[in-house]
């Protein structure tokens, strides 16, 4: 069923603490629950329809750390 605005209705159950996330994000981003929500699968349709994935392949690997400069910025965060 569409409404006015050509927008389908559908139920959906959420995790008390994922609807408590969702809460707390929508609130950071000035949106309600429902429009995050609507935002994050619109995002994800969105990178799946340009590469054919939901995410990233990289999401998960580790970003390159030069270990001399990682040192030293160690080092000089001990002096301080």
């Amino acid at each position: 069923m569409s409404d006015k605005n050509g927008k389908k209705q559908m139920l959906l159950r959420l995790s008390d603490r994922l609807y408590r996330d969702l809460i707390r994000w929508a609130e950071s981003d000035f949106r309600s629950v429902n429009g995050q929500i609507e935002y994050l699968l619109t995002e994800c349709v969105r990178q799946w329809k340009k590469s054919g994935k939901y995410v990233p392949e990289n999401l998960n690997a580790l970003p390159e750390i030069d270990i001399e400069d990682f040192l030293e910025m160690c080092a000089a965060d001990e002096d301080e």
